[in-house]
């Protein structure tokens, strides 16, 4: 048996195209990787750059397989895949220690292929002659096997770099991608106790962005397991970014206050703008550069393509709506691969909701709206006074 140590191979995508802005993103990476696993398991694990990949190794020889679900939940990661390192770089080497590799972990499989990516163009050969000398070397050692090269058993894999890598296809753990944690500015998520608002938060911060979420409740029209709902959902999505802070505004005296000032049918284009309003106030405390929400065009009455429009003035920031072109199904599927859509479907409804009127206007003209608004008194001061008393969660 060959000396080798077990390792993680971490593997990323789009970072390898940012050209003179790769390290920047590298590094952040891995400063994350490592804030990462030694949230689990503390000084017992290193992370270091390795030619295009991070590795990450026992500080005393311990397998870090148990850090692979947490480690492919991090923005940036393309796949995860639990190998070995080898000690030394000859050929014999190379050959003796993939035929261990092989057997101890080929699932029984009778068809096999060697795939070699030679990053070190320094060491002899060519990539496919190095396959096919260890392809060789397993044929002539092991009975009853089969080359197959496409969809075979078992695809080996030999990585040539600094250090020379062996792992197998078959059990690399596909990431999300994407870009490092809070590596594009901040962003406010205004985030409520539905399907769509998490998934639109997710995928922001897939794209690198810091998010800071942002609740209105609406005390007694809401409950209390209502707001739970959401801190769970924040709580939640602190997993995938590292941290989130969560800003929990009441909004009760200024949903009242609308509703007596606002012709019903524009009551719900009224609250979403005076969300945007506050949230507005809140982006510019957190030092923000856009607003993010769960809209998806025509998906609702107040997600036409002319309400989204009346939305236009109520925010200087742009306003980021990852969702707007995606399905129902396709958002509901996002949220059960992230695990949010139990915590969405808790039977706790959200302030919009309850205070839906019965013909929404679909239509609304911006020109309207602004006129209604603006004669609506004291509602800037409103505003500023909600997110002055909001309660503030950090996880």
């Amino acid at each position: 048996m060959q000396p080798t140590t077990e390792i993680l191979l971490i593997k990323y995508g789009e970072i390898a195209l940012r050209g003179g802005n790769r390290r920047f993103y590298e590094d952040m990476l891995l400063r994350f990787i490592r804030k990462s696993i030694n949230a689990i398991s503390p000084e017992q694990f290193s992370a270091y750059k390795e030619q295009g990949r991070f590795v990450v190794q026992g500080v005393d020889g311990q397998s870090p397989a148990h850090l692979i679900p947490h480690i492919c939940r991090i923005f940036g990661i393309s796949s995860v895949c639990l190998g070995i390192r080898l000690a030394n770089r000859t050929m014999e080497d190379i050959m003796n220690a993939s035929l261990d590799y092989f057997k101890a972990h080929n699932p029984n499989g009778t068809t096999f292929r060697v795939t070699t990516k030679r990053a070190d163009k320094k060491f002899p050969g060519k990539s496919d002659q190095i396959s096919a000398q260890i392809g060789s070397h397993l044929f002539n050692s092991i009975l009853n096997l089969q080359v197959k090269l496409a969809n075979p058993d078992f695809n080996l894999i030999v990585e040539i770099r600094n250090s020379v890598y062996i792992y197998s296809q078959n059990v690399e753990v596909a990431g999300p991608s994407g870009l490092p944690p809070a590596s594009a500015g901040k962003g406010v998520l205004l985030l409520s106790g539905g399907i769509d608002s998490p998934v639109a938060g997710y995928l922001a911060a897939k794209r690198g962005i810091d998010i800071t979420a942002i609740y209105f409740h609406s005390p007694p029209y809401t409950s209390e397991r209502a707001k739970e709902k959401v801190i769970d959902l924040a709580q939640h999505l602190a997993a995938f970014t590292g941290k989130i802070k969560l800003i929990v505004v009441n909004f009760t005296d200024i949903q009242l206050h609308l509703t007596e000032k606002t012709p019903p049918e524009k009551i719900t284009i009224m609250l979403k703008r005076s969300m945007l309003k506050i949230a507005d106030l809140a982006a510019q405390n957190e030092k923000a550069l856009a607003l993010i929400t769960g809209d998806a065009v025509g998906q609702v009455a107040s997600q036409t393509l002319h309400s989204l429009h009346s939305m236009t003035g109520a925010t200087s920031l742009p306003i980021l709506r990852p969702l707007a072109t995606y399905d129902k199904k396709d958002i509901v599927s996002i949220a059960e691969k992230i695990e949010t859509y139990p915590i969405s479907i808790r039977p706790f409804d959200d302030c919009c909701t309850l205070f839906l009127p019965k013909h929404p206007e679909t239509k609304p003209k911006l020109s309207i709206i602004q006129s209604i608004e603006s004669r609506i008194e004291n509602l800037e001061e409103m505003h500023q006074t909600a997110l002055d008393t909001a309660e503030i969660y950090n996880f």
